[in-house]
């Protein structure tokens, strides 16, 4: 059931970007809070495990992909130079909830009954509608230097190449910044705002229709985002990082069954590795905003230690052993976790952060997806559990290898975007020149 759950808000995360730029992210947080409410409620009904699968599984899962993708989303806005903080804060409230939520949930199983635990789950979600209200919107201004800013960084330009004079080029009316606004997230560049190609608008009518169909379509979901090779590079990461994220969680107490370990013992390696999770998100989200390193490589170095650990797991037999591995899994999963977010708003920008983040979410689902059973298979097969681990520990580190890729696509966009530069400047360079030797001619 946990494994549909977590599949379910993985997938429908591009929804809630879609709705979040209908609506608002207020209105699809409140709106994702009474589904999950009332898939748990209903659940607490079901007379068959195919009701608990479609309502605590499929549809809480739902409504949980439409409160977390807004907020996100909206943290990200919130944050520029203290975002890798922001991302890490919030996450650890996941850490909190668990640690708490877990004896307290089997505690109301003891004293009532399932159906009434879910009952009382089911009013305590109603409290992420109020979360939801709580949001404070923000209201982007599409000024024509914020505009410049965000095609500069699209074609591999520097914020801080952009002049005023360059703003001053382009003088777009109304009807071409509403084309643009939906469209200064394409790598092919296909609005142009400038009066200089008056030959590029659109004259027919039908032409005017596909046009403004594929603003209105842009404006919910930016698709174009499947062509931007840095992002789908990332994607990939996402998608052999999530086949070893959740297969740990989900086979780590058995596997310490399997060698003799007692039953509060092996449940108590769950709370050492939650416990050090909190700490890692907190420390490494605190770490990234020193900024000591670029982001994408400390999240390159914090993958190559989880998938390591990973794979030294099948060497630890006793409790001790096990113990040491929990809280340095826990460590490593809380450092990626922290900052993976933050990674993919820099190499998106966060002005494509909300569709990307849904794009990305539904790629990674894949991996989520295949992940346990492909560990359960392996398991199966070799009758231990620690191949499992072992499965996990060598996706991460293929995972990694898409990092690295994605290093390299970084260095040699900033190699470009320092030859534009140049050339920028040798170019005004030259222009100046030009006008300071024209009143020497007359």
């Amino acid at each position: 059931m946990d494994h549909l759950y977590c599949y379910s808000y993985h997938s429908h995360t591009p929804v809630a970007s879609a709705l979040s730029a209908r609506y608002s992210h207020r209105s699809v947080v409140i709106m994702g809070g009474l589904i999950c409410s009332l898939g748990v409620v209903i659940g607490a009904f079901a007379r068959n495990l195919i009701e608990l699968y479609l309502t605590v599984g499929f549809l809480n899962g739902f409504g949980y992909g439409l409160t977390w993708t807004p907020t996100v989303t909206l943290l990200g806005l919130y944050f520029e130079k203290r975002r890798p903080v922001a991302n890490a804060l919030a996450s650890t409230g996941e850490c909190i909830i668990t640690f708490v939520l877990t004896p307290l949930f089997q505690l109301l199983i003891d004293s009532y009954s399932w159906r009434a635990a879910l009952l009382i789950l089911g009013g305590l979600q109603l409290n992420l509608c109020v979360c939801g209200m709580l949001l404070r919107p923000l209201k982007a201004t599409r000024d024509v230097t914020y505009v410049s800013e965000v095609k500069a960084v699209e074609q591999g330009f520097s914020l801080e190449m952009l002049t005023k004079e360059d703003s001053e080029q382009c003088t777009p009316n109304w009807q071409e910044t509403e084309e643009l606004r939906i469209s200064e997230g394409s790598d092919q560049g296909t609005a142009n705002v400038c009066l200089e190609y008056p030959e590029e608008i659109p004259t027919s009518t039908k032409d005017s229709k596909r046009a403004e169909l594929k603003t209105k379509l842009l404006s919910y979901i930016d698709y174009t985002l499947i062509t931007n090779a840095r992002f789908m590079v990332y994607s990939m990461f996402g998608v052999f990082a999530a086949l070893g994220f959740f297969a740990p969680a989900l086979f780590l107490v058995p596997y310490a069954h399997s060698k003799g370990i007692e039953e509060y013992q092996a449940a108590a390696l769950m709370s050492i590795s939650a416990l050090l999770d909190l700490f890692g998100r907190l420390f490494f989200g605190w770490v990234a905003n020193l900024r000591l390193v670029e982001t994408v490589q400390q999240l390159t170095a914090t993958v190559i230690l989880l998938g390591t650990v990973l794979l030294l797991c099948p060497l630890a037999s006793s409790f001790s052993e096990l113990a040491v591995f929990s809280g340095a899994y826990g460590l490593m999963y809380g450092a990626t976790v922290s900052i993976h977010i933050t990674v993919l708003a820099e190499v998106v920008g966060v002005h494509r952060f909300g569709s990307s983040l849904g794009f990305f979410m539904l790629i990674r689902s894949s991996g989520g997806l295949l992940g346990p059973p492909i560990a359960g298979f392996f398991i199966d097969r070799m009758s231990d559990y620690g191949t499992g681990f072992i499965m996990a520990g060598v996706a991460l580190i293929v995972s990694a290898l898409f990092l690295l890729l994605l290093h390299q696509l970084n260095r040699r966009g900033q190699g470009s975007t320092t030859t534009n530069h140049d050339m920028h400047t040798d170019k005004m360079g030259h222009s100046l020149r030009a006008e300071g030797e024209e009143p020497g001619m007359t």
